[in-house]
């Protein structure tokens, strides 16, 4: 089987991995790639973009599977353009993208289906908005409706820094139209968590849980990035929530798609509030999350392909997903500044020094003349197995030690905090 992965970072890189594994696929390619897929299948100049020349792509190489890492091009239609015209893809088609593509749609179907979330309000306008602070206490969470590139969410310690995001959203249009639309939220207190899931539609298989760092300093203080580093299992996560998020949030959410007739089939990726072991949903994506799943499926003890074959043609019934019990840490190597301004092409040497036994994935890099240097503010992904989550770290933070370019930057409490 061909199969073809949308994306460059280091989520695309852990999935083409997991696909590199299965005895089913022989070629793997990627639109663009990056070095790491490179070393295990052939990448290919592109945007995830440009749906008509992806389409032109599938259709000239015979791809059998297509495979959609990024949020933008599911809210764009790829899914429908390429199933449209008879090619198998897993991911969701655009109408179910909107789960990611606008808060609004999202807050709304949890509200109809009685999945627990964070009060709420829509608002429109920046005199709306100022009107309807009124109706939440501090802190409170300033959302952008639509994708804004993982800064469209704000919380807001008070009256005048709330308006002062709202300005910058509603009249300033800093977001390029992600926040034309705005949601004010409730703030939610207790401990964030990550939940993956498969669904074709008809079924829904959660995966194991992992636990996400989002912010950029040590013991969670700093602004939010896209990911710092995921452990898995999540070690916070209390006894018993299994049964209770699956009654609270996964079952509802899969009646809700019936009942509307949403063809959801891909990953939604739901992020969770919990406390005194009840969970409240954060918000849905409508894609493999990064870095969770560099952690989640390297525990995976199936067959990637199987799976998004299965989800892609509404079987994921007859397919039994089956998972490691070992722990996985994945560590972010980020470049100096990130998650504001930072330089990029600078050398990373040393990836030849780590042990056999760590996983490394490229997250922003690129090759310049014969060299592999620095191209994004998450450069490089070290994973690694072990019995313990001690294990697990020990490992990481190793290599860590061994990898190196100029600005190198990582927390240092990747599953403790």
């Amino acid at each position: 089987m061909k199969v073809l992965v949308i994306g460059s970072g280091g989520r695309e890189h852990a999935i083409a991995y997991a696909l590199h594994k299965s005895p089913k696929v022989n070629e793997i390619h990627a639109i663009p790639g990056n070095p790491g897929i490179a070393a295990i299948g052939t990448c290919h100049p592109g945007s995830v973009e440009d749906i008509e020349g992806i389409l032109k792509f599938v259709e000239e190489n015979k791809i059998d599977l297509t495979v959609v890492g990024p949020e933008v091009p599911l809210c764009m239609g790829l899914v429908d353009v390429l199933e449209d015209a008879g090619h198998k893809v897993f991911g969701p088609r655009k109408y179910a993208a909107n789960f990611e593509g606008s808060k609004a749609f999202s807050k709304d179907f949890m509200v109809r289906h009685n999945l627990p979330t964070a009060a709420y309000k829509e608002v429109n306008s920046y005199d709306e908005a100022c009107l309807a602070l009124a109706d939440f206490s501090y802190p409170v969470v300033v959302k952008a409706d639509g994708l804004a590139a993982g800064k469209g969410v704000v919380i807001c310690d008070n009256e005048e820094m709330a308006k002062a995001t709202l300005k910058e959203m509603l009249v300033d249009g800093i977001l390029d139209g992600a926040g034309s639309k705005v949601v004010l939220e409730e703030f939610l207190t207790g401990y964030e968590c990550s939940l993956l899931c498969f669904v074709d539609g008809k079924t829904i298989v959660p995966m194991v849980y992992a636990k996400d760092h989002k912010q950029i300093y040590d013991e969670n203080k700093g602004p939010n990035t896209g990911g710092m580093g995921t452990v898995s299992p999540n070690p916070f996560m209390p006894e018993g929530m299994d049964e209770i998020l699956k009654e609270d949030i996964l079952n509802p959410f899969l009646k809700g798609l019936q009942e509307e007739n949403i063809d959801y089939r891909g990953v939604v990726f739901i992020g969770l509030m919990i406390e005194n072991n009840k969970a409240k949903v954060l918000e849905f994506n409508v894609r493999f999350g990064d870095p969770e799943t560099q952690s989640i499926l390297l525990r995976l003890d199936s067959d990637l392909f199987d799976i998004m074959n299965a989800v892609a043609t509404k079987t994921l019934d007859q397919i039994e997903v089956k998972w490691k019990d070992e722990h996985v840490a994945c560590l972010v190597l980020a470049s100096g500044g990130y998650p504001g301004s930072y330089e990029k092409g600078k050398v990373i040497t040393g990836l030849d020094k780590v042990s056999e036994d760590i996983i490394v994935f490229h997250a922003g890099t690129k090759m310049v003349d014969n060299q592999l240097v620095t191209s994004g503010g998450r450069v490089l992904n070290i994973c690694a197995l072990g019995l313990s989550l001690e294990d697990t770290r020990k490992k990481v933070y190793q290599a860590a030690e061994m990898i190196d370019f100029e600005g190198k930057y990582y927390r240092k409490d990747i599953g403790l905090n």
